[in-house]
């Protein structure tokens, strides 16, 4: 049976992150198993006003340097969602329109799904906000509870939320497309081109979003190495800082496509950093890619790299772990072994599979919340 979905978010086009890009998938699959959706999010520069087919309703938003675009509640929400008449409103990493959803959502009765995926509170406790930390957990916590059901990405993510109070956490984590980021995009040129006359070292990458609290900084330590080649992939508000304390790096900025496929699959080793990732979609890419990885030891990257096996979970901060994990996979005679093991570890998951596990998700909040009320009636 066809569904139609009010899909609220705080994050879509033109801003690229981990909250868009899920978002993009999901209705790309509504798309092809023709579901009805409508996407209400912030305005932002050039975005769409429509994906996959679907509209895409703009509310008032506030640019804040180094940040996503932050989306404001308007009265207009109210009766646009009421004459769409979803079965379910889907809230992707609810903050403040999320949270005035959920109440519009309650008065008309409509059951909610929501998203962690940011760790909003965390990256207030690595900007110095100690007390914003403490507040803001509360506040993530107070949304999700207001929802039928919370879905997280990682094991991590779920105990977090159900230490903070929040009920009815399901883990419910991201696809991979195994085809297009797979080991047989390595490239030849590519790596002739980013290791210049010094062939004999090794590709050592970083792919995401260059912003303060990824701590991209802490691959210095790779960088001053003569064995080996830093390469950042991406874009964002640190990276002209980057670049002075990365003196050696190759910055390649934004890639996506093939083109983003390639570069996994030319790297020896993938590193990340950032300390606050309730998943890490870069991470399951490069293990599809056939890529060893290095990772925190926290989070959900936890989830993702198994230690020893298909990388090392270390203190990435830990200069002395960082290079020493590095060497450890450089050195290791198996390593073949270790990168079939990569991607063996992610190739089952797809983003079919994990969108049918979405739509039942939606499926089951719905058939509880008519239940409820009909219980309610004879009351």
């Amino acid at each position: 049976m066809a569904l139609r979905i009010a899909l609220v978010t705080e994050s879509f086009l033109p801003q690229i992150n981990g909250v868009t890009n899920s978002v993009l998938r999901i209705l790309e699959g509504f798309a092809r198993d023709g579901h009805e959706a409508l996407v209400i999010a912030p305005e932002s520069g050039d975005g769409p006003n429509e994906y996959a087919g679907f509209r895409v309703k703009r509310v008032p938003s506030l640019e804040m340097k180094g940040l996503i675009p932050v989306g404001f509640p308007q009265r207009a929400l109210e009766p646009l969602i009421d004459g769409f008449a979803p079965d379910v409103i889907h809230l992707a990493s609810p903050i403040f329109l999320g949270n005035y959803v959920t109440k519009i959502a309650s008065r008309l009765e409509i059951p909610t799904l929501s998203v962690y995926q940011t760790d909003i509170a965390g990256f207030a406790r690595h900007y110095g906000l100690s007390v914003a930390h403490s507040g803001l957990k509360k506040w993530v916590a107070r949304i999700h509870s207001q929802t039928n059901r919370t879905l997280a990405p990682s094991k991590w993510s779920c105990s977090d939320l159900e230490k903070s109070g929040v009920p009815n956490v399901h883990l419910w984590q991201r696809g991979v497309d195994a085809v297009k980021f797979s080991p047989s995009k390595r490239d030849v040129m590519l790596r002739q081109q980013l290791l210049g006359a010094r062939c004999e070292r090794k590709l050592i990458g970083y792919v995401g979003r260059l912003a303060n609290e990824k701590r991209i900084e802490d691959l210095v330590v790779l960088d001053q190495r003569n064995d080996i080649q830093l390469v950042i992939i991406g874009d964002g508000p640190a990276r002209a800082k980057l670049e002075r304390v990365l003196v050696n790096a190759r910055f390649v900025g934004y890639q996506s496509g093939e083109d983003l496929a390639r570069f996994y699959a030319s790297l020896d080793i993938f590193v990340h950093t950032g300390k606050h990732e309730t998943f890490c979609q870069s991470i399951q890419e490069a293990l599809a890619s056939g890529v060893p990885v290095v990772a925190p030891n926290f989070g959900g990257p936890t989830d993702l790299v198994k230690h020893g096996w298909t990388g090392y979970l270390i203190d990435t901060s830990d200069s002395n772990a960082l290079s020493s994990s590095v060497s450890m996979i450089l050195s290791n005679p198996d390593i073949a072994i270790m990168q079939a093991r990569a991607r063996e570890s992610v190739i089952e998951r797809t983003w079919p599979l994990v969108h049918q596990q979405l739509l039942q998700h939606y499926r089951e909040i719905v058939a509880e919340s008519s239940l409820q009320t009909e219980s309610e009636k004879v009351a």
